[in-house]
Parts: structure tokens; C-alpha cells; sequence
């Protein structure tokens, strides 16, 4: 049995996502704050909503799906009722497993997970770190119960933050250039409608061949770069204006706003 604590818009889509991977509605519970979002909750996939004490004692494992600054008093509540040994991830940015361990006791397996929005169209990137009671067999069962809405990696937690800022915060970065890129359609004389679809398309491709091919990103693009061409004068502009270092200085400014969260 798996239980989904805070099943908000992050919790709600891993819980579809493991029902269409095959799991049954009996097999789950979730916990809402809101009486009326419980209630769409099992009108729309028949789960049980339980509280969060009922969902501690009976479930199996446990899915901290609430926001970071609601961690502490939902640990509060549960650390009377979660025995040794059930297994508990985590999807709040900036918690450390530390932090959870030290709340619920001793034993507690405690799994990090940092995933992203692409989790609503199973193409997440979920990123797990155990902590020091969690072994391979609950890093495993992280994973079986992530997979299904996307890819997933195991990572130390000192990289967490890093990871983040570079694929948690991700999907904002290339929406921005999809914009910019619009922008400059629209600039070029083009309907906002054509440019959007020329662009969406354009990312779509990239990406999946840069899954599918095994090429790194520096031999494709310079397979679309020929000499004294088109591309090769949008790159030096690129260069020119300091996007590389931007990229680069934003990615790392993610990183550290991250910990400044998470240290409060």
C-alpha cells in the first residue's frame, strides 16, 4: 500500500502516473489538506483519502508530497504513528533526509526524490538520494514506484541542491528560450502561431535526438553549424552576448537559493 501525503499538483500526477502503470485505485491512499479536494481526489481515481496518522500506520510506504514549509508540522503529526523500517520519501525541495530522520526516529528509511513538472506527461526527471537508514532495496522501490513517470537516477544528497537548480527548476529554462526564440520569429514577420509550432517542433526533435542518437550535444550541433552559414553567425552572436556564462551563472545562482530555502 502506498500512501501519497499532500497529494497537491506534484502528488496528484504521480499518482496517475502509477495508476496507468498498472497499479490498482485499492492499492493507494492519499491525504488532502482540503475536505473538497479529497473528495475530487476519489471521485476521480476511486483511491481511499485517509489522514495523515491512518496513513502512517497502515501504508507500506510513505509519499511526502507537501510543500517544503509544511514539512515540519506534518512530521509532527506522523512521528508518533510511523513505525521502524516503513519506508518514506520525500519530494520536498531543500529537506534534507537529516531533517525527516530526526523527526520520526530511529530506523526510518528515508529516500530523497527531486523531480520535475514533465512528471504530468510521464517524461519527469526524478533524481533519489537515500539517507543513512535507507539501503538498495528502498532505493528500489523509489524507483519502481517513479519510473513510470519518467526517468529516474540515484545521485548523493550533496547533490541535490545541484540538481535542482539544473533539472528541477529545468523545464523553466527552455520555456524561456522556446519565448525568446517566439520573440524572434514574430520579429522576423512571422505569426505568433507559426513560430510557436516551428520552435515547439524544433525542441522536440533536438531533444529526442539527443536521446536516441548517443551523440554528445557538441557533435550535433556542429552538424547543423556549416562553415559561413546561418548557424554558425547565430552562434557567434550567442557567444558575443554571454549566453554560455549566463547559463552557467544562472544554473549556479538556482543552486544557491536553494540552500538559502532550505536553511530558512
Amino acid at each position: 500500500m502506498i500512501a501519497i501525503l499532500g497529494a497537491g499538483k506534484m502528488g496528484e500526477a504521480l499518482l496517475s502516473g502509477v495508476l496507468r502503470a498498472g497499479r490498482r485505485p485499492s492499492e493507494l491512499m492519499a491525504t488532502a489538506r482540503r475536505e473538497e479536494r479529497g473528495a475530487l481526489l476519489r471521485e476521480r481515481y476511486g483511491i481511499e483519502i485517509v489522514t495523515n496518522a491512518e496513513a502512517a500506520r497502515t501504508a507500506d510506504t510513505l509519499v511526502l508530497a507537501v510543500k517544503p514549509q509544511d514539512m515540519g508540522a506534518l512530521l509532527d503529526e506522523l512521528a508518533a504513528h510511523v513505525p521502524a523500517g516503513r519506508l518514506v520519501i520525500s519530494m520536498a525541495a531543500g529537506i534534507p533526509t537529516g531533517f525527516i530522520e530526526d523527526r520520526l526516529g530511529e530506523g526510518v528509511p528515508v529516500v530523497r526524490v527531486m523531480s520535475n513538472t514533465p512528471v504530468h506527461v510521464d517524461e519527469a526527471m526524478s533524481v533519489i538520494s537515500a539517507g543513512s537508514h535507507a539501503g538498495e532495496e528502498h532505493l528500489k522501490q523509489a524507483e519502481e514506484l517513479l519510473s513510470p513517470v519518467g526517468k529516474v537516477l540515484r545521485i548523493p544528497e550533496s547533490l541535490q541542491d545541484g540538481a535542482t537548480a539544473l533539472s528541477g527548476s529545468g523545464p523553466a529554462y527552455f520555456y524561456y528560450l522556446v519565448e525568446a526564440m517566439v520573440d524572434a520569429g514574430i520579429l522576423l514577420g512571422m505569426p505568433r502561431a507559426a513560430a510557436l509550432e516551428m520552435v515547439i517542433q524544433s525542441a522536440v526533435g533536438a531533444a529526442v535526438m539527443l536521446r536516441d542518437s548517443g551523440e554528445h550535444p557538441v557533435l550535433l550541433r556542429e552538424a547543423v553549424t556549416s562553415p559561413g552559414g546561418t548557424t554558425i553567425a547565430a552562434i557567434r552572436e550567442l557567444e558575443k552576448h554571454g549566453v554560455r556564462a549566463a547559463v552557467l551563472e544562472a544554473i549556479e545562482a538556482a543552486r544557491n537559493r536553494g540552500r538559502e530555502l532550505a536553511g530558512g
